[in-house]
């Protein structure tokens, strides 16, 4: 692995790894996902693939594992989603 790496690619790395706990926070907390939107964090993610796999094949470095801790965040967060956009939805319909 090439150990040089960009310190301003971290540091965007490390505001996003901080914003995506503060949404995942809110999901557990209220419960209540739908005004979030599933495919701008499934464009995220796939995003964050990509940066994975340019990573991978062009620079190599410790930093491929910020973006990997950052897509899973996101995943989370989407996997939230999921699960409580059917129960926010029958609790709207009620």
């Amino acid at each position: 692995m090439n150990s040089s790496f960009s310190i301003f690619e971290v540091l965007m790395l490390l505001c996003f790894a901080c914003s995506w706990p503060l949404s995942i926070y809110k999901s557990l907390k209220t419960k209540f996902v739908l005004g979030k939107s599933p495919a701008f964090m499934m464009v995220i993610v796939v995003g964050y693939i990509f940066g994975i796999i340019h990573k991978t094949v062009h620079h190599p470095n410790i930093v491929t594992y910020l973006w990997g801790f950052n897509m899973l965040l996101v995943s989370f967060d989407l996997a939230l989603y999921f699960y409580y956009a059917p129960k926010n939805r029958r609790e709207i319909s009620r």
